[in-house]
């Protein structure tokens, strides 16, 4: 037997592990193109990605598989509101990240398994015990705080943390592959996508082929969107969702890093109160879904 089939859990973590750092460390991409504007990035990044997941599932020979999912009632019209919510989110982050906002782009991540909470009360009318309305309170708190030390909202991070959760609302409640639904997802945006390429070449405008190093950049983004997807695919498979929430700290840990440490972005007093609390919510939070996850297990 195989070590794939002798330990997936262990191959579940692998793949899981590996896509939370490569999306983590997608700061350095898209720095090294600061030069191209974040919506030609996006736009190459959703024509490259519709590009390489046709020829992948055409390799894989899985359109017998695709192809049934995409037809189920109600599929494809929900495919369409996440991919309004993927691609926001892809150029708000772009943009945070060429604008020297990877600190507040790493907050959102943060706080984003706390607004996935408060959208399931809110959609799925799902309840929270009391450990999460204190952690999900105690978040708040730490927000508040910031927005009130720093005179500002953290408009960038919240952006970040609603686009993602209401991402994951919509496909959630899809029956769909991961590789299936953002084919599709990136399908219908191509189009308007390519369009937009088109007229910014014949503008003058476009980035691409004005360089060797940018034009190659543009070119991979498929590949670096589609391939982490497919990591986090098998590895949701092979790991309960308490191991999942676990390993998603990987994202926003890397990209603070990054940007504390490679990038020289300012910790402020303010971002330390705010991250401290949000870092305490969270050690409730995931101590409660692993409480949960024993509970569940046992019963």
């Amino acid at each position: 037997m195989s070590p794939w089939h002798r330990k997936p859990p262990a191959v579940g973590v692998a793949y899981a592990a590996a896509a939370y750092l490569t999306w983590g460390t997608f700061p350095l991409y898209f720095h090294a193109l600061a030069a191209v504007p974040p919506a030609q990035i996006l736009a190459h990044r959703i024509v490259w990605s519709a590009l390489f997941l046709l020829l992948l599932v055409t390799f894989l020979h899985r359109w017998g598989e695709v192809v049934p999912e995409l037809r189920a009632p109600g599929t494809v019209p929900a495919l369409v509101a996440s991919a309004v919510f993927i691609s926001a989110n892809w150029l708000i982050y772009i943009w945070a990240v060429n604008s020297g906002h990877v600190l507040e782009a790493s907050l959102g991540y943060f706080i984003n398994p706390l607004v996935t909470v408060l959208l399931g009360v809110v959609f799925l009318r799902e309840h929270l015990s009391r450990r999460q309305v204190v952690a999900v309170s105690l978040a708040a708190v730490g927000v508040i705080a910031l927005v009130a030390w720093a005179h500002r909202v953290p408009w960038i991070a919240f952006g970040l943390a609603l686009t993602f959760g209401l991402y994951g609302l919509v496909r959630k409640r899809v029956r769909v592959g991961a590789i299936g639904g953002l084919l599709c997802e990136v399908t219908v945006l191509a189009p308007f996508a390519a369009l937009y390429l088109v007229a910014q070449s014949r503008a003058g405008l476009g980035a691409f082929g004005s360089g060797a190093r940018v034009t190659a950049l543009l070119a991979a983004s498929g590949v670096v969107t589609a391939v982490p997807l497919i990591w986090f695919g098998i590895g949701v498979q092979r790991l309960r969702l308490s191991t999942i929430g676990l390993l998603q700290y990987l994202n926003p840990t890397t990209q603070f890093a990054i940007a504390v440490f490679a990038f020289g972005e300012p910790f402020t007093r303010a971002y330390a109160l705010a991250f401290g609390c949000i870092w305490v919510s969270l050690a409730i939070y995931t101590a409660e879904a692993l409480a949960q996850s024993r509970r569940g297990a046992a019963a």
